[in-house]
């Protein structure tokens, strides 16, 4: 299985979001994560879509999407060829005994504490979808009450020939 970093340059306007989940639904493709924001032109908003699958699925996947009339541009990506950063906040419940020990982890991880009571914790990272992955994977032994991510964002890597495309 391989996964693939679709980045779907789109016209801004409803229904959009919907033709495009509908294409992967009615192909029975998954989608791992998926994210949609408007660029520096209202008018067009990027989705960036993770799948995976076979090289006939990552094919057909990227045949499918250059047909939507709705479609501006689609660029692939594969995740070496690629800057990609997640949003994750994580609510959880401490004590006095663990606190220092998840202000340790937070001050490795680069993560950063946004909201505190007495007995919960709130803890906000922007970092690459394996490090959101190890952040939770830290904190499993503490008590997890909510989570809430964003998909992956990605934009390919910055390149010299970048100004001529």
């Amino acid at each position: 299985m391989k996964k693939r970093i679709y980045s779907v340059l789109v016209e801004n306007r409803s229904g959009v979001l919907c033709k495009v989940a509908g294409l992967f639904s009615r192909r029975c493709f998954n989608i791992d994560s998926l994210a949609v924001g408007e660029t520096d032109d209202s008018m067009v908003s990027c989705m960036t879509i993770v799948s995976s699958g076979d090289e006939r699925t990552i094919e057909q996947i990227e045949k499918q999407l250059n047909k939507k009339l709705d479609v501006i541009k689609v660029k692939t990506f594969e995740e070496q060829q690629c800057i990609t950063r997640e949003l994750m906040l994580i609510k959880i419940k401490y004590n006095k005994s663990n606190r220092r020990e998840i202000m340790e982890l937070c001050e490795i991880m680069k993560a950063d504490i946004v909201d505190m009571s007495k007995h919960f914790m709130m803890i906000q990272i922007c970092d690459t979808p394996e490090r959101i992955r190890l952040m939770i994977n830290q904190l499993q032994t503490i008590s997890i009450v909510e989570v809430a991510r964003t998909g992956t964002l990605a934009l390919a890597k910055c390149m010299e020939n970048d100004a001529q495309t």
